[in-house]
């Protein structure tokens, strides 16, 4: 690769490392509040930056959590005032999500109101129609005749190659359909779902005086005034857009610049409602097969492409996730440099790293192959089950091993959120697995948006039964995601299943996240490293809502489960020396830091505390404790010795007695409330 400099025609020798192709999907900003369909109210919210209306839609819970939430902008205005009611769908994927969404930039109603403004959009629109129809109607046919002769099955390889090559054909809007659908199981067979996975790294690119020029209106600036050189070919190429490398004339910083594809919105929005016309004739197979109008999954698709034609959302999300992981050394998020950004060009840091396709690199560096995967696992755990907001499209082009041992993320455009609620739901299907308890984990299915509320979910229960017993009755050592999701792909496609957008997400990220451990490290176990990192969350993790699943794993069938206890603190102590391992610890601008300090131990201080204030005011958990101690008729001293063994390194005694001290007068005050509530209650 050259690099050319923008205010002259030389080139010089490009860096050997690089980024790689990109997929882009841009989310709405989000508040991570629950959401109660039954008293909702909405607004539209102004913000004077920017030309494009906020729109949010908020429960009477939530509502005050909009005014804890950070600013959009420094100076900005905003001002509140009624807004239409939006479709039945869109109603239900806010009530499925739980969340708060601030930008809402696609409606049905926006979209048909932007294609149909003028007459010559509707010519347009009638032209593309045509185009679209005679062309899937053609590969339609072949298949119905494929099926008539009985050669469907042996020319399925051929078709599907057919089926990707019409969709880039077809534009962008169709490669981005493409690339959700390799994602879904419950709507594509598996072998074209594989084919369609190459759209998410081989599209065309396009001129690069075109892109020159698209940054030079969003900077206002020429090149040369902003960058002392750039790169004189395509870093990567995606369906809506495309990366240089530069080099920040003032600074000499280096950055990545990501630049949309000319003219796009126009086009996104016909096919958009295009896409939609037709859905509302498929309802009824849609209702049949998933569970859910064909209408509700082109507004889930149709939301996510339009955020994504709006880089400063993206810029969001970076920003978003520099906080989530703020004094963790492990994980480094590019700088995004927001006064050169706009709805069409996004600058961000450049990641110097080691592409994770290249494992003789990585090992050359010197790096830790397993703390690096640990590291790179946990990340990814952390963004699912404690933050809520998680990489979307985390494929080898979009992560990188740093020398010090850091994971790094690139392009944050496919970015999903997950509620408070959901991330408690998916934990709850950890525990349900854990116990067994696969009634509990059809149910978890119900309550995450994959079936219809009402279906009866007995059918399910033993196919359920069987993926699971079966994927890890040979231990955690033989398990892996690529199994499980091979027999749940087949599950989805026989009942009623639909996959929500963002769940189709997680499910190709930890796919994706596990096909890179295993190009690195052909042996490695994912659970024995996501099991470590769910077992520190339920014991050190403060939330209620955790404490609760924490004595739900405890105790089964009334019986404290003393084993149980001890194997989650071995796996807890065993992900937290992994991560504290990390050469990046050792980095001089973290050393000292209290926050880093303790996370190299298993905090167990709240844990202790909460326990604490149970045995004393729960007489149900009181009374199971006393049980565990003194069944069969004799005192369990030895188990609880055992399992002081296991932490008394990891508890610093006087942090502890500090922490009691401070939380004794409220415990007196609780339990003289508890004790006076309880004799007025006899009386």
């Amino acid at each position: 690769m050259d690099f050319l400099c923008v205010n002259c025609t030389s080139t010089a020798p490009s860096p050997t490392k690089h980024l790689s192709s990109r997929a882009h999907a841009v989310p709405s900003h989000r508040l991570n509040a629950p959401l109660q369909a039954p008293t909702s109210f909405k607004y539209r919210l102004r913000i004077r930056r920017g030309k494009r209306p906020l729109q949010f839609r908020v429960s009477n819970v939530a509502s005050s959590a909009i005014e804890k939430r950070r600013s959009l902008g420094s100076g900005s205005e905003s001002r509140l005032e009624p807004s239409n009611k939006p479709s039945a769908a869109m109603e239900q994927l806010d009530f499925e999500r739980g969340v708060c969404v601030p930008f809402r930039k696609y409606t049905p109603e926006n979209v048909r109101n932007k294609v149909l403004e003028s007459r010559g959009a509707i010519v347009s629109l009638i032209s593309r129609g045509v185009e679209i129809v005679w062309s899937l109607g053609l590969y339609w046919s072949a298949l119905t005749y494929d099926c008539f002769v009985g050669r469907d099955e042996e020319v399925v390889p051929f078709r599907a190659r057919q089926l990707r090559n019409l969709l880039c054909d077809l534009g962008p809007s169709f490669i981005k359909a493409g690339q959700v659908l390799a994602n879904r199981p419950d709507i594509i067979r598996e072998d074209y779902m594989n084919e369609l996975c190459i759209l998410q790294d081989d599209v065309p690119s396009f001129p690069n005086q075109v892109a020159f020029n698209i940054i030079e209106e969003e900077l206002g600036r020429p090149l040369e005034a902003v960058f002392s050189k750039i790169s004189s070919r395509t870093i990567a190429a995606a369906s809506l857009g495309q990366v240089y490398r530069a080099t920040l004339r003032d600074s000499g910083e280096e950055v990545a610049i990501k630049v949309q594809r000319p003219e796009i919105e126009p086009i996104i929005y016909r096919d958009l409602f295009l896409f939609r016309t037709l859905a509302s004739f498929l309802n009824g197979i849609s209702l049949q097969k998933l569970g859910c109008n064909a209408e509700l999954i082109v507004d889930e698709f149709g939301e996510k492409l339009l955020e994504e034609l709006d880089y400063t959302l993206e810029a969001r999300n970076i920003e978003d996730f520099i906080v989530n992981f703020k004094g963790d050394p492990t994980v480094k998020i590019p700088r995004v440099y927001k006064q050169l950004c706009g709805p069409r060009v996004l600058v961000m840091e450049w990641i110097d790293g080691i592409r994770c396709t290249n494992p003789q690199a990585v090992k050359d560096a010197g790096i830790d192959v397993n703390g690096f995967l640990t590291v790179g696992v946990s990340a990814a755990l952390r963004q699912l089950l404690e933050f809520g907001l998680f990489h979307g499209d985390p494929h080898p082009g979009n992560i990188f091993a740093m020398q010090d041992g850091r994971i790094a993320y690139v392009d944050f455009g496919n970015v999903a959120v997950l509620s408070q609620q959901n991330k408690q739901i998916l934990i709850d299907a950890v525990v349900h697995a854990v116990n067994e308890d696969y009634v509990e984990m059809a149910n978890d299915f119900t309550r995450l948006g994959f079936l219809a509320p009402g279906t009866d979910v007995s059918p399910i229960v033993p196919a359920l039964e069987s993926i699971w017993q079966n994927s890890v009755g040979k231990g955690l050592s033989d398990f892996n995601f690529r199994s499980v999701t091979g027999k749940f792909n087949q599950l989805v496609y026989n009942y009623p299943i639909r996959i929500p957008e963002r769940f189709s997400l997680v499910i190709r990220s930890l796919l994706t996240q596990e096909g890179i451990c295993f190009t690195l490290q052909p042996d490695f176990k994912f659970l024995e490293v996501a099991y470590p990192y769910v077992a520190k969350r339920l014991l050190t993790d403060p939330n209620p809502a955790l404490r609760e699943r924490l004595i739900q794993v405890l105790f089964k069938d009334g019986v404290f489960q003393w084993k149980r206890l001890e194997n989650l603190i071995v796996l807890a102590k065993e992900n937290v020396t992994k991560l504290s391992s990390n050469p990046a610890f050792q980095a001089k601008d973290i050393q000292g830091s209290r926050d880093l300090q303790v996370s190299r131990k298993l905090d167990l201080t709240d844990t202790i505390k909460d326990g604490a204030r149970l045995f004393i005011f729960d007489e149900g958990i009181r009374r199971k404790l006393i049980l565990a101690l003194t069944e069969d008729s004799k005192l369990h001293i030895q188990e609880l010795v055992d399992v002081y063994r296991l932490v008394e390194d990891q508890i610093d005694v006087p942090s502890v007695a500090v922490e009691v001290a401070r939380d004794f007068p409220t415990v007196v005050r609780d339990l003289m409330l508890s004790w006076s509530e309880s004799v007025l209650a006899d009386r």
